[in-house]
């Protein structure tokens, strides 16, 4: 008895592999009468028709990745605000020394302090250069 032309059927209504499908033995005229595709799924309802489970390993998720070109780090804000008042500062002091305002060594004491952060403005930083002078003076 060939019933390949039925599990070919049977494969194409209930959208599995022909490999997948087992046909009851003791049912086998039912089987043999089948026509349609509604006889088919009737039959795999009455378990006529037996539909082996899947083995096997799972399929591996791949993850996304993002290209090299796409990063965008984020620049802190704290950080943003360092070196911008650092920048401002330093400039400061350069215009100071080219005014002759203030010695190399008191220089070199200034720019560790800003690296620091011993300054926290502008206004702050003209104040100590003051205390300097009057102690010069």
């Amino acid at each position: 008895m060939n019933l390949s032309k039925k599990k070919n059927l049977a494969a194409r209504t209930l959208k599995v592999g022909k490999e997948k499908i087992v046909f009851v033995k003791s049912r086998l005229d039912e089987i043999k009468e089948a026509i349609t595709k509604q006889d088919i799924r009737d039959l795999a309802k009455d378990k006529a028709i037996i539909l082996k489970n899947k083995k096997g390993r799972k399929k591996k998720i791949k993850k996304k990745r993002k290209s090299v070109g796409n990063i965008r780090k984020k620049v802190k804000k704290t950080k943003k605000d360092y070196v911008t008042l650092t920048r401002k500062l330093r400039e400061y002091v350069k215009e100071l020394k080219n005014r002759g305002r203030v010695s190399k060594e008191e220089i070199k004491e200034i720019r560790k302090k800003i690296r620091n952060k011993g300054f926290k403005s502008k206004a702050n930083l003209r104040d100590y250069i003051k205390e300097l002078e009057k102690g010069r003076k």
